[in-house]
């Protein structure tokens, strides 16, 4: 899952992945919904790769992933608006995601349905895992809480506690800040190539 990571090791998605990471929740939505955009963004374009004339190919896989983009955007104001209002913006920006268009240019474009199905999967998940770790990070740094452990515990109707460890400089309202979140993506850096003098992970 970290190698080949569209955040950790290429680099891509970066002004959404730091932008919407305040949160565990925001980031497993935000996960959630690009896997969502790859997988049917990816089939589609694989059963039509035959069909799409070279000279519109990009402007018509933009249209696609526009479309599909969309429709979550419309899906997540309707049913989660908290969520939506917290991602703001960054849900439509999916569409110029540059993860979702080279994956539809590099691969869907040039491979079967089935293993284009399964390349948007997979780098969805490694995207999602990102998205999850950056934020995961954050919030407990930055808040001193998961705020989705105690909307949880009220769809359960039981308290989750979780007792996370207190120090005199934490919680920091830096890391939820923009430069925080380039902190905390360069920390992770850190810890994952720490060592790595074959550079393994790409």
């Amino acid at each position: 899952m970290f190698k080949n990571n569209p955040i950790f090791t290429m680099m891509l998605g970066l002004c959404s992945a730091l932008a919407v990471t305040t949160t565990l929740e925001n980031g497993i939505i935000m996960g959630i919904s690009v896997t969502v955009v790859l997988i049917f963004s990816n089939m589609i374009i694989s059963l039509l790769r035959n069909v799409i004339n070279d000279n519109i190919k990009i402007p018509s896989y933009i249209l696609i992933i526009s479309t599909l983009v969309t429709l979550i955007d419309v899906l997540l104001k309707k049913y989660i608006p908290s969520v939506s209002d917290s991602l703001g913006i960054y849900i439509p920006l999916i569409i110029v995601n540059c993860l979702i268009l080279g994956r539809a240019i590099n691969f869907a474009s040039k491979n079967g349905v089935v293993k284009s199905i399964k390349d948007g999967f997979v780098m969805g998940g490694k995207y999602s895992l990102a998205l999850i770790i950056i934020s995961l990070v954050r919030e407990i740094l930055g808040s001193g809480s998961i705020s989705i452990i105690d909307k949880l515990s009220q769809i359960l109707g039981f308290k989750l506690i979780i007792n996370l460890p207190k120090f005199s400089v934490f919680p920091n309202p830096f890391f939820v800040s923009s430069a925080g979140a380039f902190l905390t993506l360069g920390l992770i850096l850190a810890l994952l190539y720490k060592g790595d003098d074959k550079n393994e992970l790409n």
